[in-house]
């Protein structure tokens, strides 16, 4: 089997505050694949942003720091390497495409020089002789702008951020992480503030280009909706841990952790009536002062007494799908042992 692209081995991510110690991310173990498309969903403040962005050296608070485990690019640490070797893979190996168009475009510099500007500056992290000119720059640029299907890309260039609408902004942005070439784009909620038509077409746009180019694709959502359109494997947080990973069908027709089972009750269906719709009750575990045990446990409906006091491991079902609960834990191995038994 080939070596994962990207990897998150019992990756931990804390913040210093005031307060205490905030466990942000607390061992969280995960993988992408060259040509895979993962998604990582949960509800607000389960850690899905600092997860991608942990991955470019992009969580700029000073109180942040690395708690344990480890992240690895092509099998190197991404730990420890410096700003210029951090420079030498953002945007080159490793791009992204944020929440907000509008905001992370500069309303004073047309497309063309902002879209420019980048390819610049991965050709500042490449050999010497490979940096182009300001015109063969404005020419990659419109290459790049034709490539996310933006209709006269020469046009385009010369117009400022509120001249387009927002899913063209975004198209935009799409255009800039692929201007350097990456092997892996990561997309935090990329569809945010889109309408339905809007979305769909930008989500498309993402699968197809995964497709063409042979990208790995890392999409953060909170929508299970949009996971299921475009990822191969989707892997699910709750409260800075990851709780069930699996393919896309396995964990819509069989989702093993009671978070995954509420969070797909609570997804509206043409089909289903609106009472029937569930909540889950409770609030996300304060992560200045984390659970001893299970970080759902307090929400749970079926939780166990060990719950409060033993962190679950996580148990493999099939290829690709695991989930970690005491209560799986203890039913996988009664399964098992029936077996061995027959």
């Amino acid at each position: 089997m080939a070596a994962p692209l990207l990897e998150f081995d019992d990756f931990r991510l804390h913040f210093d505050t005031f307060d205490g110690c905030y466990q942000a991310l607390d061992g969280v173990t995960l993988s992408i694949a060259a040509g895979e498309s993962l998604g990582i969903v949960g509800e607000t403040g389960c850690g899905k942003s600092v997860t991608a962005k942990s991955v470019l050296g992009l969580v700029s608070s000073p109180s942040a720091r690395i708690a344990g485990g480890d992240l690895r690019y092509r099998g190197q640490s991404l730990l420890g390497i410096g700003a210029a070797a951090m420079r030498r893979i953002r945007g080159v190996e490793i791009a992204m495409i944020f929440q907000d168009p509008m905001s992370c475009l500069n309303p004073l510099f047309t497309i063309g020089d902002q879209m420019s500007a980048v390819i610049a500056a991965h050709d500042a992290s490449g050999p010497r002789g490979q940096r182009r000119s300001a015109r063969q720059r404005r020419s990659h640029a419109a290459h790049m702008l034709a490539r996310v299907h933006m209709p006269s890309p020469d046009t385009q260039l010369g117009c400022y951020p509120h001249q387009l609408s927002g899913g063209q902004r975004q198209r935009v942005l799409i255009a800039m992480a692929l201007s350097g070439a990456p092997s892996l784009l990561i997309a935090d909620e990329p569809t945010t503030a889109l309408d339905v038509t809007i979305q769909a077409q930008i989500l498309d746009l993402l699968d197809g280009l995964r497709r063409d180019l042979g990208l790995s694709i890392l999409l953060i959502s909170h929508d299970l909706g949009v996971i299921s359109r475009v990822c191969d494997r989707v892997a699910v947080m709750y409260a800075g841990t990851v709780v069930e990973t699996a393919p896309v069908e396995a964990l819509f027709e069989h989702p093993r952790h009671p978070y995954t089972r509420g969070l797909l009750a609570s997804v509206p269906h043409p089909r289903k009536p609106a009472q029937m719709l569930a909540g889950i009750p409770g609030t996300v575990p304060n992560l200045l002062h984390p659970p001893a045990g299970c970080r759902y446990q307090a929400r749970c409906p079926q939780a166990l007494p060990a719950c409060a006091q033993q962190r679950p491991v996580t148990v493999a079902f099939a290829p690709q799908h695991s989930a970690a609960c005491l209560l799986l834990d203890e039913t996988h191995a009664a399964d098992t042992a029936a077996r061995n038994l027959a």
